[in-house]
């Protein structure tokens, strides 16, 4: 999920006590129709014809899993998915932006579906930074110069470190949460009882009990994330298990591990990117055209838009998007993360 510095992590799920005694007892929502879903804005179920041929292409350090849409002479967008979800988040987005004029890049992170290591010996490194320079060697591989660069989760985190550290090759940003960029040194400053508490998972993934657990129980968990983190989005079981599979690739444990572990200063990442690290901790201002996005009932940590809208000072808007709309913003809101790409490509 969000970054763990201070300014992200000061919300509480609001329903998260709730929903979580509602699973713990497995009293879950009947699945819905149709009918419903429509109903209350959620996603239909995922019975319309396949999102994209899923195409594989060695970039960098890994074999990258991606659909590729559109035509190769339109301007490239560059959509990146958090955890714990996957390219689905942008199964409807991604039609429509190619319908606009777009091509549209939506690759797997390392980690999930179809992505792979190439060297068995390569670490399994979750660390901010190493998946940035994943998508740059994805765009360097496609040959693609510039994009638009938009996400949420772990996708808007790394879109805004490539804006910081790769700026030449973004023509615009958009970030579901904001300003995500965030430090070790950060991560170890206690917060607040209430603030921490949103981070349970967290503090479970720092225990080898935590490591184990999400191991065994990675479907269960995932959904529960899911349900925490968008308590009014009413996804059918076929929605989930569509993205789920990407959880079975078989280094997403250490990867997930490894990131909210290095988060917390208790693994290392790799010296490669010390470097890259240290421009981060001092929470560089992002210059190029951004629009920020926010669901009116995010129920995962995340800072609120005053506290980064100071670090935007290019062009810049920021955007509620309202209507119960949760932590999964592109999928359980397509319309609006679309209309957000496009308009951050003029602004």
């Amino acid at each position: 999920m969000h970054d763990d510095t201070h300014a992200g992590r000061r919300r509480f799920l609001a329903l998260a006590g709730t929903t979580f005694a509602a699973v713990a007892l497995g009293q879950e929502a009947a699945p819905k129709s149709p009918a419903e879903l429509a109903a209350t804005g959620a996603s239909s179920p995922p019975d319309g014809p396949p999102f994209g041929e899923v195409k594989q292409i060695h970039a960098g350090v890994l074999d990258v899993g991606y659909v590729d849409m559109g035509k190769p002479r339109h301007p490239a967008v560059l959509l990146l998915h958090g955890w714990p979800y996957d390219i689905h988040a942008f199964a409807d987005v991604a039609p429509a932006l190619v319908a606009k004029g777009y091509r549209v890049i939506v690759p797997y992170l390392r980690a999930y579906g179809t992505t792979r290591f190439l060297d068995e010996g390569t670490p399994r490194n979750g660390q901010p930074a190493a998946i940035a320079a994943d998508a740059v060697a994805l765009l360097d591989a496609l040959k693609i110069k510039k994009a638009i660069v938009a996400g949420f989760d772990w996708g808007a985190r790394t879109a805004d470190i490539l804006a910081v550290l790769h700026p030449e090759r973004c023509k615009a940003l958009v970030s579901v949460s904001g300003y995500l960029i965030g430090s070790q040194e950060a991560g170890k400053k206690p917060l607040p009882p209430k603030a921490e508490l949103q981070w349970w998972y967290q503090f479970y993934f720092a225990t080898e009990r935590g490591r184990m657990g999400y191991e065994q129980n990675r479907h269960d968990f995932n959904k529960l994330i899911w349900q925490l983190a968008s308590p009014r989005w009413h996804f059918d079981d076929a929605t989930y298990e569509r993205s789920a599979a990407a959880f079975d690739n078989p280094d997403h444990v250490a990867v997930v591990v490894h990131n909210y572990r290095w988060r917390m200063g208790l693994v290392e990442g790799e010296a490669k990117y010390d470097a890259d690290e240290a421009k981060l901790a001092t929470g560089p201002a992002i210059g190029i055209p951004t629009i920020t996005l926010e669901g009116d009932a995010n129920g995962a940590p995340h800072p609120e838009p005053a506290q980064y809208k100071a670090k935007f000072t290019g062009k810049y808007e920021h955007r509620t998007i309202d209507g119960g709309i949760g932590h999964n913003l592109p999928q359980e809101a397509p319309d609006a993360f679309v209309k957000a790409v496009v308009d951050a490509a003029r602004l």
